[in-house]
């Protein structure tokens, strides 16, 4: 409960209509009208698909006392604040409601197009063996202390955000890590968060359809480094020409890493991925200050228990912020020989006479990096089964298969089993005839052979009728093939009724998604 002054303070009412006493108590905030208790105070939030102001009535008529609204409804007879919007409106008053929670917490925000949620998890990880008590934002779920809650968005509504945030308070956690989406900062779900650290991972093409531009999709990354608060800490990939450029755009203080770039302040050295899990050493080579602690000219080596190329760059972004936060270097040594991974990140979850890796292969840079790691390893060959993305646009599709067909020729890929996941796709992940097209023009185009396959459970049967020994099937692409690691082993275990199934399954054991 807030009165209405408190909790308004900070927002530019443009117009008040009918408004409530200064003194008037708040009981809740609501921006969907289903959620509207009696006292509450309603935003009308201007959609991609609806419009809240068209439920300011049923708001109401549930209890709303008063809303927040980019025009006045004059047939509707309820106190109403004019913004001009309602989104950022809605976080500020948020971190108002809930008394601004990450204040009192080391707040952690990553933003990349590839690699959030495997670096979320690896710094939660690193800080929860150093026995902090720590929280997590993300892709996959949201912890709160030991509570787990799956995910709907990467980056939760500004409402919902703030009010985890505030219950991570309450439970006296001292650490937060949260994926933080370009979605997330262009509708302002961020605004109001009070981060210590920022890190910037990669950026590549991925959500042009919703940007309009790769500029835009740039700019939106850029201004979590950007905004970042004098005093804080902004964590840098130096082999990113994007993060790269942006060293000298921030008031927060800079910590650079890289794999391939000698510039940075922590090098990655000495780098094996024969097994496809990375051995490095890890080299400061530039002094910096942490509270009065001086790193400089040191190193240590790492073994990641996870494969992937990828997860190099995570792990070497991890290392940055551990170190921010103080950790001691054996046990972010130990957190990476305990981390057991994150899934569909390049996670092995059958190796046997043959291998079977699950990857989410969202975008050209994800799938570069993918195909990188494959590079390093030692197998006999590559079966490769894409879930062709749905409802994403023809751009994604058109820039994942032109990936995939530079890669085949590195790989020796000769055919690619596709399929449309039509078995397991929701209708907003539903692949389009337009989307269709464009991937199977490419890969026709290019000397592939392509097989198209209207359900998942086909296409990945027969990949697995084809695989011999030493040989590796890749389960690439989100949406429908978020259901393929479980399907495989399914198939897996009526192929071969002798292997045992608690041994089989165990890789999904945690599974939050993709679990029938």
């Amino acid at each position: 409960m807030m009165d209405v002054a408190s909790l308004l303070k900070g927002i530019e009412i443009l117009e008040e209509n009918r408004p409530l006493s200064h003194d008037h108590n708040i009981q809740g905030i609501a921006y969907h009208s289903a959620k509207v208790k009696e006292g509450d105070l309603f935003f009308c939030i201007k959609g991609y698909k609806t419009d809240g102001h068209k439920y300011l009535l049923d708001a109401k008529n549930k209890g709303a006392v008063g809303a927040v609204v980019e025009s006045i409804q004059d047939n509707i007879d309820i106190p109403q604040y004019l913004v001009s919007d309602a989104r950022h409106s809605l976080a500020l008053c948020a971190c108002n409601f809930y008394n601004h929670p990450s204040k009192f917490m080391k707040m952690i925000g990553i933003t990349a197009t590839n690699g959030k949620t495997t670096t979320a998890f690896m710094i939660d990880n690193i800080l929860e063996n150093n026995n902090f008590k720590t929280g997590l934002v993300g892709t996959v779920l949201i912890k709160v202390g030991d509570e787990q809650i799956a995910s709907d968005l990467t980056t939760p509504e500004s409402l919902d955000l703030q009010n985890y945030i505030y219950r991570m308070k309450e439970n006296g956690l001292t650490h937060v890590t949260m994926e933080v989406s370009s979605s997330a900062i262009e509708l302002d779900r961020i605004a109001g968060i009070d981060y210590d650290i920022v890190i910037f991972n990669n950026i590549s093409r991925e959500h042009i359809d919703l940007h309009e531009t790769f500029e835009n999709y740039v700019a939106l990354k850029s201004s979590l480094i950007t905004n970042a608060k004098k005093g804080s800490w902004a964590i840098l990939n130096m082999d990113c020409e994007e993060a790269a450029s942006l060293v000298n755009k921030t008031e927060a203080n800079v910590l650079t890493y890289g794999v391939n770039n000698d510039n940075a302040m922590i090098l990655c050295k000495n780098l094996d991925l024969s097994s496809g899990r990375g051995k490095f050493t890890v080299e400061i080579s530039k002094l910096f200050s942490i509270n009065g602690y001086l790193y400089m000219n040191q190193s240590f080596e790492i073994s990641l228990s996870v494969p992937g190329y990828h997860s190099v760059y995570n792990a070497m972004a991890a290392i940055a912020a551990a170190l921010i936060c103080k950790v001691p270097i054996d046990v972010i040594q130990e957190s990476f020989l305990n981390f057991k991974g994150v899934e569909r990140r390049f996670e092995f979850i059958y190796e046997n006479d043959f291998k079977i890796i699950d990857d989410h292969f969202a975008n050209a840079g994800n799938i570069d990096v993918t195909m990188e790691t494959l590079n390093f390893m030692k197998y006999n060959k590559l079966h490769l089964v894409y879930a062709i993305r749905g409802s994403r646009g023809p751009i994604v599709n058109n820039e994942n298969a032109q990936a995939i067909v530079t890669w085949a020729k590195k790989l020796n890929l000769s055919e690619i089993i596709a399929t449309k996941s039509a078995d397991y796709t929701t209708e907003k992940d539903i692949v389009t005839d337009e989307e269709e097209a464009v991937f199977s023009e490419i890969i026709n185009s290019s000397k592939l052979k392509l097989e198209l396959y209207e359900h998942l459970s086909d296409a990945i049967g027969e990949a697995l009728n084809r695989a011999k020994e030493d040989d590796v099937i890749l389960l690439a692409g989100c949406q429908g093939m978020d259901y393929g690691a479980s399907i495989a082993l399914k198939k897996l275990k009526i192929m071969n009724p002798s292997i045992s199934e608690d041994e089989l399954f165990e890789p999904l054991k945690h599974r939050v998604c993709g679990i029938e």
